[in-house]
């Protein structure tokens, strides 16, 4: 099993993991903010993983993605392969609105992070458990304290 690179850890909550790729949950609340991360030791590019795995991403994220728009009811998707400041692989899908905090320019870098009450952690955590997302396993014991 592949290690959580620490500033993942540091900024999200492992929600728990599809067969390929941990599910975490970014530590903002301006957004519905959800990461992929393969496990997959010493993958920085999805070109580095292998085929099979590269497939089994694209179902996990796509899957994932629909879920998420019909749980959350965004405007658009956005997802992304970035890791400027994680070397780690991992892919951000963010649900986007019309009205959030940043519409229609990128979520990074623009306004200051904003942590999750109670009620809208545990709001948005039972979306996921309630979810149809085939293949995934929720994961009890987190790195917070849900």
């Amino acid at each position: 099993m592949a290690e959580i690179h620490p500033q993942l850890l540091k900024d999200c909550l492992i929600l728990g993991r599809f067969s390929l790729c941990y599910l975490l949950l970014m530590r903002d609340a301006n957004y519905p903010w959800f990461i992929l991360v393969p496990d997959r030791e010493g993958i920085s590019e999805i070109y580095q993983l292998s085929e099979a795995d590269q497939q089994q991403l694209l179902s996990e994220s796509s899957l994932l993605a629909e879920v998420l728009m019909q749980s959350f009811h965004g405007d658009k998707m956005n997802i992304a392969a970035l890791g400027n400041i994680v070397p780690q692989c991992h892919i951000h899908h963010v649900v986007r609105y019309h009205n959030d905090a940043t519409w229609p320019a990128p979520i990074w870098g623009t306004v200051p992070g904003k942590a999750y009450s109670d009620h809208e952690l545990h709001s948005v955590v039972d979306k996921i458990k309630k979810a149809t997302l085939a293949g995934f396993k929720y994961q009890e014991n987190r790195n917070d304290d849900i």
